[in-house]
């Protein structure tokens, strides 16, 4: 997301690098290309001006300290201001004091509406919450079916009217309020209630929308827009704002938006929060909004916090001390290197993650970073042997041969895999020596410091 942005970005602030001091013409002069890269990017003219002016003014009244470069300030403020342009702070998802929360999604056809609603789902239970979802989206061909599938893989229940012949009750209105009452009375804390969309803003479904949330009074409406129509997105979150006064913005899609223009104007534009990012069709494909973390990969600065987060989500304090232990016993074996493998691929999209470690996203933006990199490793390990996999010392030429053959590879797969795994082992054993004798960070004290 945001690559040709970013590149642009890079670009116009590099014309400062190298030069002694801030002056007003070497200012303007760059405030023009940061301009002409936020409108390529398709931001909003007026956005993209008021930004562009602020910058200039703070730089032009800061006074340069001779140890930082001229460049660097720049995008230091650059930087700051980005984070206000997407809303500053991060923005939580409101709680009622009395369950449920109630939580009503609108958008229009095809903007990722009842998929946002199951990853919700799916974000609300991983905090220990008991979400439920409501089919309110009556009009839609299978839309019922379709949030009942999508709910059976996050594991839970959906909420519709159908009639005794199999047909769904069109009345939308009916199913939000029943919806409420079923909730509370299943102990369910969270309702988010799925809604009908058009392929452009109408009377009617703005009236529908308008009726569900007068009869269920929602804790929190949410918007979710498709980030890759650009403008567009932003003219519909203006008319839907309009009319419903929602308390938050989703952007879907955001991993297919290499301009951004939607995410840095949506915010000043309709001066509403960004709560959510849907990126990718996979459940667990959401993340809450940081600003200060989006600014960060704007400017190519990678997203350390997010790539540890997600490292978190797959180790708890005991495996991560387990695991440790083997390292410094030497005990560390072919079935340990295959579990973190699975760890890894479960974090989600390589590319994705490799591009969150600052100073590598742009390195890597035109390779072609596979997600199945690692199944021929896999393949290999899963032709072992349980004994093979835990004392790979005892495996022979016969063995290699044997173990080539079952997993589909030739030989020299086998003792390539062997050699950078003793590569590794020997690498992790450093590195394990080092943090006992405190010349290295603790992993589990960084871990421990984001709880």
């Amino acid at each position: 997301m945001f690559e040709s942005l970013s590149e642009k970005l890079e670009g116009a602030l590099k014309s400062l690098s190298g030069q002694g001091r801030i002056t007003e013409l070497n200012v303007a002069n760059s405030m023009r290309e940061v301009r002409r890269a936020l409108l390529d990017a398709d931001v909003n003219y007026q956005v993209a001006r008021d930004f562009t002016n602020r910058v200039k003014d703070q730089a032009l009244g800061e006074q340069v300290l001779t140890s930082v470069a001229p460049g660097q300030m720049l995008i230091k403020i650059v930087y700051d201001e980005l984070i206000q342009l997407l809303g500053g702070v991060y923005a939580e998802v409101g709680v009622s004091s009395t369950p449920p929360t109630v939580i009503l999604v609108a958008g229009l056809q095809g903007s990722g509406k009842t998929t946002f609603c199951a990853k919700l789902a799916q974000y609300f239970r991983k905090q220990g919450r008991a979400p439920m979802l409501a089919a309110a989206d009556v009009y839609r061909p299978a839309a019922v079916d379709q949030l009942s599938k999508l709910a059976g893989e996050v594991g839970v229940p959906v909420y519709s009217v159908v009639e005794a012949d199999g047909t769904v009750v069109q009345d939308a209105v009916r199913v939000a309020r029943e919806a409420v009452a079923e909730a509370r009375k299943t102990a369910r804390d969270t309702l988010i209630i799925d809604t009908a969309g058009r392929l452009h803003v109408d009377e009617a479904m703005m009236k529908e929308v308008e009726d569900i949330k007068k009869a269920v009074n929602p804790t929190e409406i949410l918007f979710v827009v498709d980030s890759m129509t650009g403008q567009d997105a932003v003219n519909t979150a203006k008319e839907f704002n309009e009319r419903l006064n929602y308390h938050g913005v989703v952007l879907t899609k955001l991993d297919g938006d290499t301009r951004g223009g939607a995410a840095l104007s949506i915010r000043s534009v309709v001066k509403k929060p960004i709560k959510f990012a849907s990126m990718g069709e996979k459940l667990d494909q959401l993340t809450p909004f940081f600003p200060e973390r989006m600014a960060q990969r704007i400017l190519g600065m990678g997203d350390i916090v997010s790539f540890v987060e997600k490292a978190q989500e797959q180790y708890d304090e005991k495996q991560a001390e387990k695991l440790r232990k083997k390292i410094r016993r030497e005990e560390f074996d072919l079935e340990d290197f295959y579990e973190q493998l699975q760890k890894i691929k479960s974090m989600g999209s390589l590319k994705d993650l490799i591009g969150m470690i600052p100073g590598v996203g742009r390195a890597i933006k035109d390779l072609d970073v596979d997600d199945d990199a690692f199944r021929h490793i896999e393949a290999l390990i899963l032709s072992m042997t349980p004994q093979e996999r835990r004392r790979p010392e005892i495996i022979n030429g016969s063995r290699r041969r044997r173990i080539a053959q079952g997993a589909g590879l030739e030989v020299s797969d086998v003792n390539q895999l062997l050699k950078q795994f003793r590569e590794m082992r020997k690498m992790m054993k450093t590195m394990t020596k080092m943090m006992g004798k405190g010349r290295g960070m603790d992993i589990s004290s960084l871990l421990g410091g984001l709880r």
